[in-house]
């Protein structure tokens, strides 16, 4: 029985802890037990010295001076101080106003909404939340149908899984041991064409069905007309920071498009600033809400992102700045208030406390796991998959597409993706593009039915039953969860299709490198055929079974050159 245990103690380890995860046990404190547990039984066959245990307050203190991490609590506070005061609001409100004469204009703005959000809150309970208790009792009193109505608002809340300053890229940047700035400038590619798939797709709707989404009322138009300023204002707006942009490429070292793009949006904001305070007359007052609403959270992601990409901070840096930025934004609103920042801290201080137990929890058990050679044991079993990359990825994709229903991405990355980096070296495969590959799975695990989180959260705050509505006093359907279900399959359907487009195009994601490969069209079709039929062909890098069935060859276990 003991040499069974002494030869099998990973496998067992790791099922012990699969067991535990489905009884429902709270993660951090299973991860601990295991590690604790097995280590003393490892103790006591003899596979560690008596004194094994002795390197864990190094492990927990390299957890927790982990300044990375710091940028966690940092965004969260930022996020959660927006959010109550009101900043979703005002946002949805204009933006509707400004796209609701057109068709699918409420879906326009939800989408356009939930990106900024995304880009400046990085959460995405806040997001889909605030969008539900604003956006769809609208939509719903104007006609449009459920199901669009709560796709798309779940849909675009859950980009701030992908759209920087996502806490998922941060955690994925510290566990696969990359820039977390690699991986902003990595993601953004990708996280704009989810967005602009997301419109498009409203669009696509309001051309085929046009009564799924029909216009704002002249009537509900409360800013008026005026969209010719407003488009002479953006016109201005960019040229002058095109011109900018040519001005400082002489001047700076690295993305001059930020300071052009800065210089620009300042000036906009000042015209409509001045245009209120001095009454000049020369801006309608759509163009001037419409810039005074959107620029304070442009400035505030400049602010954040600007000046990581331009090196001016690091992800930790930007996020302190970015808190303050919102503490500055609230108290220019008039909304900053003592019981405000109380609630964001003390909300602030449970998610960290939430994400530092399970990261020790993991930091225990990753000591007891590889004390047994279990990383190695998860390497063998990984490369021994057949297909190579295409196969690796294909079951790494599968594994946290599913554990994303059952648990929090923080628990899936500090326990899944530490045992992942070995094999995906040894593929060969860019660490970067593999996060936001995982990053992007974990955003489409948020939507799908019956389990996707997102789908909660809007549930939470959706009435199920008839009620009456504010302005009209008319009796109005509630919203099923059946009709919440239907309503994001298409975007499920979209979130695979961006997980396919970025494995096919590599560079979306690579472009953060001078030297990244630009595949051409036929290495495109080889990925993709490698892709639909895994374990056919010559394996690629990782081997794999060929014609002949037989045992896959081992690849080079040497990293990739950076």
């Amino acid at each position: 029985m003991s040499a069974f245990l002494v030869a099998n103690l990973a496998p067992i380890m790791f099922g012990s802890l699969v067991v535990l995860m489905l009884l429902g046990y709270p993660i951090a404190f299973s991860l601990a037990a295991l590690g604790l547990g097995f280590g003393f039984l490892g103790i006591e066959l003899g596979l560690f010295a008596p004194g094994f245990f002795q390197a864990l307050p190094d492990r927990v203190y390299g957890a927790m001076a982990n300044e990375t991490l710091l940028a966690i609590p940092f965004f969260t506070f930022m996020g959660l101080v927006l959010e109550r005061s009101r900043m979703a609001e005002d946002l949805l409100d204009t933006m509707g106003q400004l796209f609701g004469s057109v068709r699918g204009g409420l879906a326009y703005a939800v989408v356009f909404v939930g990106a900024l959000l995304a880009a400046t809150t990085g959460v995405v309970a806040a997001a889909v939340i605030s969008m539900g208790l604003i956006s769809l009792p609208i939509m719903l009193r104007y006609g449009y149908d459920r199901r669009l109505a709560t796709g798309v608002i779940v849909a675009s809340g859950t980009l701030a899984q992908i759209l920087p300053p996502s806490l998922v890229l941060i955690v994925l940047a510290d566990q696969l041991g990359r820039s977390v700035g690699d991986m902003y400038a990595g993601a953004m590619l990708p996280a704009l064409m989810l967005t602009a798939a997301f419109a498009l797709y409203v669009f696509i709707n309001t051309l085929l069905r046009p009564a799924m989404a029909p216009p704002l009322p002249q009537e509900a138009r409360r800013l008026g007309r005026g969209m010719t300023s407003l488009l002479v204002l953006t016109a201005v707006a960019i040229g002058v920071g095109w011109a900018a942009t040519a001005w400082f490429s002489g001047r700076v070292e690295q993305a001059p498009y930020v300071y052009g793009a800065a210089t620009g949006v300042l000036l906009a904001f000042a015209v409509a600033w001045a245009n209120r305070r001095l009454t000049l007359g020369v801006l309608s007052h759509l163009a001037e809400q419409v810039t005074l609403v959107l620029v304070p959270p442009l400035a505030l992601i400049f602010l954040v992102l600007g000046t990581i990409f331009v090196g001016l901070a690091t992800p930790t840096e930007g996020g302190a700045m970015g808190a303050v930025g919102a503490l500055a934004l609230a108290a220019l609103k008039g909304r900053l208030s003592l019981r405000l920042s109380r609630e964001a801290a003390e909300s602030t201080l449970r998610l960290s406390a939430f994400v530092m137990f399970v990261l020790i929890g993991a930091r225990v058990f990753s000591l007891t796991f590889y004390g047994v050679s279990g990383h190695i044991w998860v390497k063998d079993l990984l490369l021994a998959l057949p297909g190579g990359e295409a196969g690796f990825l294909l079951f790494v994709g599968l594994t946290v597409f599913f554990l994303g229903f059952f648990l929090d991405f923080f628990e899936i990355v500090f326990i899944l993706v530490p045992l992942l980096v070995a094999p995906a070296q040894a593929l060969g495969i860019d660490l970067v593009w593999f996060g936001v590959l995982l990053a992007v799975n974990f955003q489409t695990s948020f939507l799908t039915p019956p389990f996707g989180f997102s789908l909660f959260y809007l549930r939470s705050v959706t009435p199920s039953g008839e009620y009456e509505d504010e302005v009209t006093g008319a009796r109005v359907r509630g919203v099923d969860t059946l009709e919440i279900y239907r309503g994001v399959i298409p975007f499920v359907a979209i979130q695979v299709m961006m997980i396919v487009v970025v494995y096919l195009a590599p560079g979306l994601v690579t472009h953060y490198r001078s030297d990244a490969p630009v595949l051409d069209e036929e290495q495109v079709r080889e990925r993709l055929d490698r892709l639909i039929m895994p374990g056919l062909g010559d394996g690629g890098a990782g081997g794999g079974f060929g014609p002949g069935f037989g045992p896959p060859q081992m690849p080079s276990f040497a990293p990739p050159p950076q």
